[in-house]
């Protein structure tokens, strides 16, 4: 997994730090005894951090040095913090699988869950992902929990789909909550609707989702236009009040914001090779990468263009496969911790809701992340 090993010896550890590049990097400290717990981080210096952990100590320095104990030195170049991290993922899963989350501290991506296999489903926020044959569907990943639970009340205002947590026994002797007092609610906890209404109800909530507001925006606009061409006023001004307040909702949602099983994505980050770009693929909120893609066509396809030349290279970079969902999450937390940073390094390309990337715009990409240029956003 780390490329680079070799040697430690204090009595010439000049020519080791002279070797070492000054650029990041993943490393690994090992000890002569193999059964002994490395050291292992990640550094924006290879060379300074080396300097730092196994020179010459100075004296009364509480400063950690392990010079005494270290024998190998492993490490890999990095092209960006965004590769550093995930490869260090990756380097301290095998390394110390009991405890590597917690030294990572993650922080698990808040998601919207649709809980489709209760009979009658609702919603909630969760950190959690359920067996691979959960009937569930997830939305996210949204940058908190506060976030995640004001973008899923905000939109269920505009539906009847009920709030309550509790599986339902519907009994027409139960008096009912406050939302379906205020008609807010078609309350099949009390049979006040039958199921088949029910599960319209549940497939607009689901459609809405899947779309980022996009179905419910057509839906009220039809009907905006239907009371107009009926001389309906009254009732078209207030459509158009739903519509402006859900258009406030919606366009708070983040871009990132998918049901997570169609949650594709091309990240392009620097690499540490000359002339070359590193691509990570994000299939179903799984990273897969990097994947080094050359800047200037080899001899052998310079009739290519630059759009097929990607789609090649990304074909022969298979999707990543979690063993787990505690591992799909944790590529989750990875991934949202970088894209809700303010400022991040590299680019990301998120598919439409057909699953196709914009092939354009990642040419272009490409060619402001090689030259070190941020995005304009217009």
């Amino acid at each position: 997994m780390l490329t680079e090993r070799v040697e430690f010896v204090p009595e010439q550890d000049a020519e080791l730090f002279a070797a070492a590049p000054a650029a990041p990097a993943v490393f690994m400290l090992r000890g002569a005894d193999a059964t002994a717990e490395p050291y292992v981080s990640k550094t924006a210096n290879l060379r300074r951090r080396l300097q730092r952990l196994l020179g010459a100590p100075t004296e009364k320095s509480k400063r950690l040095n392990l010079r005494d104990r270290v024998r190998w030195i492993e490490h890999s170049a990095t092209g960006s913090d965004f590769e550093s991290a995930f490869l260090l993922y990756r380097v301290l899963r095998v390394e110390f699988p009991q405890t590597y989350a917690k030294r990572l501290r993650f922080r698990f991506a808040p998601l919207v869950k649709m809980h489709m296999e209760n009979a009658y489903p609702r919603a909630s926020v969760t950190t959690r992902l359920g067996r691979s044959a959960d009937l569930s569907k997830y939305y996210g990943p949204f940058l908190s929990r506060v976030a995640a639970e004001k973008f899923m009340n905000d939109s269920l205002d505009f539906f009847k789909m009920r709030r309550c947590v509790d599986d339902l026994n519907p009994d027409p002797k139960f008096p009912g909550c406050i939302y379906s007092e205020m008609k807010m609610c078609l309350a099949p906890c009390f049979k006040g609707c039958t199921d088949d209404a029910y599960a319209t109800e549940v497939a607009r909530v689901n459609a809405y989702f899947e779309s980022g507001g996009d179905s419910l925006v057509r839906e009220i606009s039809s009907a905006r236009e239907a009371a107009s061409a009926d001389l309906q006023f009254e009732d078209a001004a207030a459509h158009h009040a739903r519509l402006e307040k859900l258009g406030s909702v919606v366009t708070s949602l983040p871009e990132i914001v998918r049901r997570l099983d169609q949650l594709h994505a091309l990240i392009v980050q620097r690499s540490p090779a000359a002339e070359t770009v590193n691509f990570f693929r994000v299939d179903a909120g799984s990273l897969a990468g990097p994947l080094p893609f050359a800047i200037s066509a080899p001899d052998h396809t310079k009739t290519q263009s630059m759009e097929a030349r990607v789609e090649e290279a990304l074909s022969s970079l298979p999707p990543a496969v979690p063993k787990s969902a505690p591992e799909r999450m944790e590529h989750l937390a990875i991934l949202k911790r970088w894209y809700y940073r303010s400022s991040r390094d590299g680019e990301i390309f998120i598919a439409d809701r057909k699953g196709e990337l914009p092939m354009r715009r990642i040419v272009r990409g490409i060619s402001r992340v090689y030259r070190g240029e941020k995005e304009v956003h217009s």
